[in-house]
């Protein structure tokens, strides 16, 4: 198959086209047949390019280049519209795709009868397209149309209910917060290209181009030191491509973003924030490898935020009520496991956290779909309970999703996890406290995930049924026998608990079984990733720390997450409805600082300066200042005109006469 990798981008693209045009005049089920056809050729032609063309190559060779046209080329800055495929995007095209068919499938009966399918659809098929495109493309400016593009349908797809208040203003907050973090992003790859004079990942000698990160593996690496970072070298560089993925992946500060984008439909949630676009971040940082393993500075923010973030959103993530707000909090949780994994080092780690996870957490949220639909769209988990004998898919299923996020042995998240709390511990290169205090609190993040999701699972499926009041619906809905979800919602969820359970066994770490069996996972991602960088965790390391420690990093691993599971049932359920400090409750009130510190003064100074000064008294007051001129000039200029002959004859002598007294007088 020839240009297997633009079939794969523009089938989305086409979809999207096709819905756009002529959407309105299909019904429901042709609407759901386009979109969905269309992620199936993608997902075919991403699985038929990677096993077909991309494995059957060297493993040290392992690129697959389309170029299709010179986008830019002015000076010496140039930029292509060209795909590349290495064992990095392919892994990632793999899952966007198949996961994203899914989430489809389950959208289509989902969102039956909602105003305004056909829209929905056109734009999940245009945030697919961008996604693939951040993903395949072979240069950064690319990379940053798609990162912008998925920002843009983040937007679109979190405001859908637009006629709501709340979730236009979750799609501003949104789309503000990601501009924050872009606005670093387009510095760093500004500063790159200075520094390196290109922007274009690898060298390809065919295009005669430079490669970025083949500059990059010739420089020294850079000071440890937080100066660093504002010295304008490698530091300054990494640091603000990571501002970029704060924004993008919602960590801290930027994580306010992600909680109320929630307000979307459910798919939006598992489509957006568990298998694509909150993940982008942690994919330009595991790309950018090369360049963020010289600035150790850079690494160690990533790492310190990463575990913050982490631990941060996990002690929130315990005291929500909303189902749906507590696997936003366990998303951002989940993602700063990601960035700890690739601020140690341990980049195949990270993006194997990233891989499990896009099965598990597109469980969860679409199981909380199936949940919400049969409680006619109840997201309370007060308003919940007993809903086992109701809806059996759904709760097998989401046991499933629930036992791998939190780390039960042998399941998915258990081997991804356990390989960044190993990669964590075993780091050099921050210092022996340092590596112990990130360990402790991706540890203590892995006890409340598995306490938070074990809440969720009891308030939702155990004890007795609580309806006593729909805050969406009416009451009769309230009180009316749930009942479970069409085949076309249900389907989906059995195909991703399947994945949830087994898709671990793909990066089985070497140290469980004595260097045996070699880690698949991370073999596969070894060419994608700069050399350099393993060495700081686990495959540097192996000669130093034995396998027994990794077995006994696992076990304690282990032990955490089975604690857990056993402290959340039998806490609640005795006390389900158990009233966490109000604190956590109230998200430590981080919305409402940035209220009063940044958006009540901007607005403030908006609105006094900006617009009642500058925009009514210095604009407007020039503009409305030449039009009185123009009045007044045209006011005495009339008195000219008066229908007088007489007038008119005098003042042609008049002129006459001083035209003649020109002359005469020179």
């Amino acid at each position: 198959m020839t240009n297997a990798l633009t079939i794969i981008i523009l089938a989305p693209l086409a979809g999207s086209v096709l819905l756009a045009l002529v959407g309105r005049r299909l019904g429901e089920r042709a609407i759901g047949l386009v979109a969905s056809a269309a992620i199936l050729v993608s997902a075919s032609a991403s699985f038929y390019v990677f096993f077909q063309q991309l494995l059957p190559l060297r493993e040290d060779n392992r690129v697959i280049h389309e170029y299709l046209f010179t986008w830019i080329k002015v000076g010496a800055f140039r930029s292509d519209a060209a795909l590349l495929l290495d064992p990095l995007s392919g892994v990632y095209i793999l899952f966007i795709t198949f996961v994203g068919f899914l989430i489809h499938v389950f959208a289509t009966g989902y969102m039956r009868g909602e105003k305004g399918y056909w829209r929905f659809f056109t734009y999940l098929n245009l945030f697919m397209f961008m996604m693939l495109l951040l993903v395949l493309a072979d240069n950064f400016l690319l990379m940053f149309v798609g990162w912008e593009g998925v920002g843009l349908c983040s937007y679109l797809l979190i405001g859908f209910y637009y006629e709501k208040t709340f979730a236009g203003d979750a799609a501003k907050k949104a789309f503000i917060v990601n501009r924050i973090g872009d606005f670093g992003f387009a510095l760093g790859l500004m500063l790159l290209f200075w520094k390196a004079g290109t922007i274009f990942y690898f060298t390809d000698p065919v295009r005669g181009i430079q490669g970025a990160f083949n500059w990059a593996m010739t420089q020294p690496a850079e000071s440890l030191a937080l100066s660093a970072v504002f010295a304008g070298g490698m530091t300054t560089v990494a640091a603000l491509l990571f501002v970029g993925a704060i924004g993008k992946s919602a960590q801290i500060p930027l994580f306010v973003w992600l909680p109320d984008a929630m307000a979307g439909p459910t798919p939006v949630s598992a489509l957006i924030h568990a298998a694509t676009m909150v993940t982008a971040g942690v994919y330009m940082v595991s790309r950018a490898s090369s360049i963020f393993i010289h600035a150790p500075a850079a690494m160690l923010i990533i790492a310190v935020v990463g575990a913050a973030t982490a631990l941060f959103a996990a002690t929130i993530g315990l005291a929500q009520w909303d189902i749906k707000k507590v696997l936003a909090y366990s998303t951002i949780s989940q993602l700063g496991y990601m960035f700890l994994a690739c601020g140690v080092g341990a980049f195949t780690a990270g993006i194997f956290h990233v891989f499990t996870h896009a099965f598990f957490k597109a469980l969860l949220f679409l199981g909380s779909g199936s949940v919400i639909i049969a409680l006619h769209h109840e997201q309370d988990m007060r308003r919940m309970g007993g809903l086992k004998k109701y809806l059996p898919i759904t709760f097998w299923t989401m046991v499933c999703g629930w036992l791998a996020i939190s780390g039960l042995p042998l399941l998915s998240g258990f081997f991804s996890k356990d390989e960044i709390l190993f990669s964590a511990y075993a780091s050099t290169q921050f210092g022996e406290t340092t590596a112990r205090v990130l360990w402790a609190a991706g540890a203590i993040t892995a006890f409340l995930t598995a306490v938070y999701m074990t809440r969720m699972m009891t308030l939702t499926f155990f004890g007795d049924r609580r309806a006593g009041g729909s805050s969406h619906g009416h009451a009769a809905e309230a009180h009316a026998v749930p009942h479970e979800s069409p085949w076309s919602m249900t389907a989906p969820l059995v195909i991703l608990a399947i994945g949830a359970v087994v898709v671990g066994y793909f990066g089985v770490p070497e140290g469980l079984s004595g260097g045996k069996i070699p880690n698949y996972f991370e073999h596969l991602l070894r060419p994608s990733i700069a050399s350099e960088a393993h060495t700081s965790a686990k495959a540097g390391d192996e000669a130093a720390v034995s396998h027994s420690l990794e077995w006994i990093l696992t076990l304690i691993s282990s032990a955490i997450a089975i604690i857990g599971i056993l402290t959340g049932l039998r806490w609640f359920k005795r006390k389900p409805l158990w009233e966490p400090p109000k604190l956590l409750e109230e998200k430590y009130r981080v919305d409402e600082a940035y209220d009063a510190t940044v958006v009540r003064p901007i607005k403030a100074l908006s609105t006094g300066l900006l617009w009642k000064l500058v925009d009514v008294r210095v604009i407007d007051g020039a503009v409305n200042g030449v039009a009185k001129l123009a009045e007044a000039a045209g006011a005495a200029l009339r008195h000219l005109q008066g229908g007088l002959a007489r007038a008119y004859v005098a003042m042609v002598v008049l002129g006459a006469l001083l035209i003649i007294g020109y002359f005469v007088t020179k």
